[in-house]
């Protein structure tokens, strides 16, 4: 029998929505926009990204406008920020060592996605700070799938 904290620990109040898609050819290259791609075991289709508990990398929405406040600046363009997927109205860091499901796709959230040293290049003076805590999650591949901007992103 599961205790109430277990119970009040698997509830999601809505699902969360798949905002934004991003690729990347190679290591340093500049992020790609997407409307659809096919996430397969080594990652999504087209990006240089690795195989294991760091194939698909995820942000909040809601952090957007977080480490833009933080810069002093509007929300921050997903692009910059070279992760992988950007997902709204779900709590990720709720969701760590869960499965989640994205369109057909189904992602085993791993462990937290820290900034790298380049975000201080990429977003200016205090970039890696304003990241810290809400740079996103990593997630392995559980099963295969098509993802589509606008699916929604379930436990």
């Amino acid at each position: 029998m599961k205790g109430r904290l277990a119970e009040l620990i698997e509830q999601m109040a809505q699902p969360g929505v798949l905002q934004w898609i991003g690729i990347r050819e190679a290591r340093l290259q500049d992020m790609r926009c997407v409307k659809s791609v096919c996430i397969r075991e080594n990652g999504l289709d087209g990006d240089h990204g690795r195989a294991g508990k760091r194939a698909v990398t995820l942000i909040q929405a809601e952090h957007l406008s977080a480490i833009g406040s933080y810069l002093g600046q509007d929300a921050i363009v997903p692009d910059l920020l070279r992760r992988n997927l950007v997902v709204e109205g779900i709590n990720l860091s709720a969701l760590k060592g869960r499965q989640v499901r994205v369109g057909s796709a189904v992602l085993e959230i791993t462990c937290i996605c820290a900034p790298c040293s380049r975000m201080e290049e990429i977003l200016g003076f205090g970039g890696y700070s304003a990241m810290r805590g809400h740079g996103g999650w990593c997630a392995r591949v559980f099963e295969p799938g098509q993802i589509l901007i606008g699916d929604p992103v379930t436990t």
